[in-house]
């Protein structure tokens, strides 16, 4: 009887576990959220004032969709325009998956 309540209780734990990692945000879209939805809008849509002011344009814009992944990339790390360069803030592998993360709002 014990045994069962053993593993009962460790396949419990193994779901409750499961459930929360699915829930979790990725690595990208966390160092979006603290680094870059300031600007770039929790959606890749910044407000009208910020788009307006330091040229911010949203995700769906032809001009943005057409860049390759390299060259956000780039733009990310060594800054273009008003946004500043995230190279010394955030490693390459951030970088990435930041950029890969607002590339999503464009689909």
């Amino acid at each position: 009887m014990r045994k069962i309540i053993r593993m009962s209780s460790a396949l419990a734990a193994i779901i409750l576990l499961s459930g929360a990692v699915g829930f979790s945000q990725t690595s990208g879209e966390a160092t979006y959220k603290t680094k870059c939805q300031s600007c770039h809008g929790a959606e890749g849509m910044p407000n009208p004032g910020i788009a307006k002011a330091m040229g911010v344009k949203p995700a769906s814009d032809p001009s943005v969709k057409s860049l390759s992944e390299a060259q956000m990339i780039s733009d990310t790390a060594n800054g273009k325009g008003k946004m500043p360069a995230f190279k010394s803030k955030l490693s390459d592998a951030e970088i990435k998956a930041s950029v890969d993360y607002f590339r999503t709002f464009a689909k």
